[in-house]
This record gives C-alpha cells, sequence and structure tokens, in this order.
C-alpha cells in the first residue's frame, strides 16, 4: 500500500465535531503505527525542494510531525502557539476566524534574520492559520521556505491563500 492510501485507511472520521456538520479527520491513529510515522516523516523529506533552517509547528498538531520532521533534518523546531501560551517573550498576530477572530504568537528570538523556514500543521483546510504563522515568520525576518500537512480538505481551497507566501506547499494527502 502507497503512503497516500495508508494514510487515509488510518485516518479516522468523527461526524459532528468540533460542530455539527464537520466532518472532523483525526490524525490520531496514525500516532499508534510508528513505522507509518517515520514513513510521513520520509515523505515530508523526499518532497522538500531545499533544506529549511527550521521548521515551526503550529499549535498543537503541527507539534507532533514538525518535531519529528525538524529532528531528522537536524534544524530548529519552533513553536507556534495560541496567545498567551509561551513563557518568554512574544510576538503575536490576529487573524480573521469565520465568526470572530484568533491570535497566534512566538517568541520574538525564535527565529534568526533570512532564515528559511517551513511551517507545518497537520491539517490544511482554509488556510487561514498557516498565512497567519506565515505572517510572524516574515515579521522577524525570516523567509517562507514553504508548507506541509498531513492532510489538506482541497475542496476549501487554502492552498491559494498560502501561494502568496510560497509556492512549495507539501500536503501528502488529499480530500
Amino acid at each position: 500500500m502507497n503512503l497516500v492510501d495508508e494514510i487515509k485507511n488510518t485516518i479516522r472520521d468523527v461526524a459532528d465535531f468540533p460542530k455539527p456538520g464537520i466532518m472532523f479527520k483525526d490524525i490520531t491513529p496514525i500516532l499508534e503505527n510508528q513505522k507509518l510515522c517515520s514513513a510521513i516523516v520520509d515523505g515530508f523529506i523526499s518532497e522538500l525542494k531545499h533544506k529549511p533552517d527550521a521548521i515551526a509547528g503550529i499549535e498543537s498538531r503541527g507539534f507532533l510531525f514538525g518535531m519529528l520532521l525538524a529532528n531528522k533534518l537536524n534544524v530548529p523546531f519552533v513553536m507556534i502557539r495560541k496567545a498567551g501560551k509561551l513563557p518568554y517573550k512574544t510576538m503575536s498576530y490576529e487573524y480573521a476566524l469565520e465568526y470572530g477572530t484568533a491570535t497566534i504568537e512566538m517568541h520574538i528570538d525564535a527565529l534568526k534574520k533570512d532564515w528559511n523556514v517551513l511551517i507545518h500543521d497537520d491539517l490544511l483546510a482554509t488556510g487561514g492559520t498557516a498565512e497567519a504563522a506565515a505572517q510572524l515568520v516574515k515579521r522577524q525576518g525570516a523567509k517562507v521556505n514553504g508548507f506541509s500537512f498531513v492532510v489538506e480538505l482541497g475542496f476549501l481551497n487554502g492552498k491559494e491563500k498560502l501561494k502568496t507566501h510560497s509556492n512549495n506547499i507539501i500536503c501528502l494527502a488529499q480530500y
């Protein structure tokens, strides 16, 4: 079985989560399969056009494979978290949601000027959070090397929002 099929066969669909009408793509069953986790990291690496200087993972599921990927590439891992969760001085970015706004943050010293940063999350939907993460990366004087996701919900067109930052968008499995 190829990697895409294995990912899709392992992901669990959860109806009406987090609200009615949503079919949630739950990646947690993947975490029970170390061989698949390793294959996913290798899948990301095989798709990279250039080795990044750092991986920035988006809270919280973006930490899972983001950290593994950074470790395998021997580059720093940077956490992008919801407001108020990081202990040191932060910079923040507020962005629009369907109803209201959200704010994400990263430490002010997380990235070096001109670093090429790969932004990672588990799932690409509308692209709003990943786009906000790209804004944080740029505010630190770094460059967006690309984006990586285990899963893409293609019908939501999130890639279009991200292409203003990079055309290097890796999505291992698409729905």
